[in-house]
């Protein structure tokens, strides 16, 4: 692979990359605001200039102020190039830390601060912002205007998601580019001209398609803002694990951003992965940490006379057990929701220690997801299921639905249900049958299936727990555990371990990866692993 230098360092490079792409890739940062590499280049930020050292060099004409003369004089300088602009030829030297490029990096960055509010004790995006970020690599100066600054529009709602702030943009058009480009909704503009430039939202419109929390996430300052995270954390609090989307199949890779002082998680970033997600997710993906929290079950529930009670952990478990070893005719339902690990476990106990032989799958279908789902030729999959694969390989084949079990109950094939998740496509009238038997369900949240259930006995979710979830392509991808579960309650596979064991059943896995190294390998593949 051909390489130039940048400030002595050899950095390889491909055929068309430019000099900040290349460096990018190698993990060098030179400053920018209006650069990203999945957006095209505008160039107009300017944070990125590099002098081209092995080049003839451009001379500028300048005026310099002389000691000796106590004047101006006429002088020249080399011209600097973009970074983001200039592509890169083999043998090439780039130099960014010297003293004309941060010369002219301090005079961008005093430029771009020329009226901005510097509101950082105030603004969601401090701890995260590149404005502050570079004032202390390239500045470290206080501003020298001392008149009015010009002021803008503040707190605009563009949508029902955004928020935007006029006095704290750049102008960089990020927003206006990921709009264009990645979604093909010409919503944003800029308008006006100069210091009075902003932001603006197309006449009639809202910015209100499905992937407006990028617009925020690709904004380089605090300008774009999200109405779900502000003013709720600061991000120096924040700690991050490496997490798989559970929104859809297509299995985007996040960031999950949690307070470990208060065990809670506070938003979801997509990870950077190219062959997945590149660099990007749906709105819909990164709200679903709000399942982490919300409809929450806590604590065992066992259905006595047609009330439900809620009750102990350890007396749901007890009342678990009773259920399966008086079970002659048991169904096992696998959960799309779940991970590898979790339905591996229960094909375990299942079908191996208990003969359950009726097999059945239950998932998300797009009506029954709130609100309805839709796929989309970006990132969203029409299956609104994160392991709809993962379950089914793990179980050996093709598994039917949470329907035809109702079906079978009508029927009289089955006599007592063991159910992971809480998630089904259908209603809880539609799967009323379920009740008709004794029904031991594992879930994190509140669903359908928790409500047919004789007993419900509480697991982690998986922000709780690690785990693999095998996407639409067939890519085996693991996630790391981001918070602690609540006291006492426990993933899903151990918890099916414990049950195992109260009913005489004993699932030799004391550890994750021994549950991994006994699953099929195309289902704990670990290529593609956070």
């Amino acid at each position: 692979m051909p390489t130039f230098k940048l400030d002595g360092q050899e950095i390889p490079f491909e055929p068309g990359d430019t000099i900040i792409r290349a460096a990018w890739k190698k993990g060098v940062e030179i400053p920018h605001y209006c650069w990203h590499p999945g957006l095209s280049i505008a160039a107009n930020c300017r944070m990125c200039l590099v002098e081209i050292k092995s080049a003839r060099p451009m001379a500028l004409p300048i005026l310099a102020w002389d000691e000796k003369k106590k004047d101006y004089v006429e002088t020249t300088k080399n011209k600097l190039q973009p970074a983001c602009q200039m592509e890169v030829t083999e043998g090439m030297e780039v130099v960014s830390k010297g003293a004309a490029v941060e010369k002219a990096q301090a005079s961008v960055q005093e430029f771009l601060l020329l009226n901005h509010p510097v509101d950082c004790p105030i603004c969601d995006q401090a701890g995260e912002c590149k404005l502050q970020d570079y004032w202390l690599a390239h500045q470290k100066k206080l501003k020298r205007k001392d008149t009015e600054p010009v002021h803008k529009p503040k707190a605009v709602r563009f949508g029902p998601t955004i928020v935007y702030d006029a006095e704290r943009c750049i102008m960089c058009t990020r927003c206006i580019r990921f709009c264009d480009e990645v979604v093909g909704d010409h919503v944003l503009d800029m308008r006006e001209r100069g210091n009075k430039n902003e932001i603006c939202v197309s006449p009639g419109r809202e910015l209100d398609h499905a992937y407006t929390l990028m617009t925020e996430h690709v904004c380089p300052v605090g300008a774009l803002t999200s109405k779900d995270f502000r003013f709720k954390a600061r991000v120096w609090f924040l700690r991050s694990a490496p997490g798989v989307c559970n929104g859809c199949a297509t299995g985007c890779n996040t960031w999950v951003d949690y307070d470990p002082r208060y065990q809670r998680v506070y938003r979801l970033r997509p990870r950077d992965n190219e062959e997945v997600n590149k660099f990007w997710m749906c709105d819909a993906g990164m709200m679903t940490y709000k399942r982490f929290h919300e409809d929450r079950i806590l604590t065992g529930r066992v259905r006595q006379e047609g009330r439900v009670v809620e009750v102990p952990r350890d007396v749901s478990i007890e009342a678990a057990s009773k259920v399966l070893e008086k079970s002659q005719r048991l169904a096992v339902v696998f959960s799309a929701q779940h991970t590898n690990e979790d339905n591996f476990v229960l094909g375990k106990l299942g079908r191996e220690h208990l003969g359950g032989t009726a097999l059945y799958l239950a998932a998300l279908s797009p009506e029954s997801v709130p609100g309805g789902w839709k796929g989309d030729a970006i990132l969203r999959h029409p299956d609104p299921n994160p392991n709809r694969a993962g379950a089914t390989a793990v179980a050996g084949g093709e598994l039917r639905s949470t329907a035809d079990l109702a079906a079978d109950i009508a029927a009289g094939k089955i006599d007592a249900i063991l159910s992971l998740g809480w998630a089904a496509g259908e209603s809880v009238e539609q799967l009323a049958n379920l009740a008709n038997v004794p029904h031991v369900n594992l879930s994190s949240n509140i669903g359908p299936l928790t409500q047919v259930a004789t007993v419900v006995v509480p697991v982690a979710t998986t922000a709780e727990a690690s785990g693999t979830f095998v996407n639409a392509k067939g890519m085996a991808q693991q996630f790391q555990r981001a918070v602690n579960a609540p006291l006492g309650i426990k993933s899903a596979w151990e918890t099916l371990i414990e049950i195992g064991k109260r009913v005489g059943r004993e699932i030799a896995f004391a550890k994750l990866p021994e549950v991994r190294a006994a699953m099929p390998a195309t289902t704990s593949a670990v290529a593609a692993a956070s």
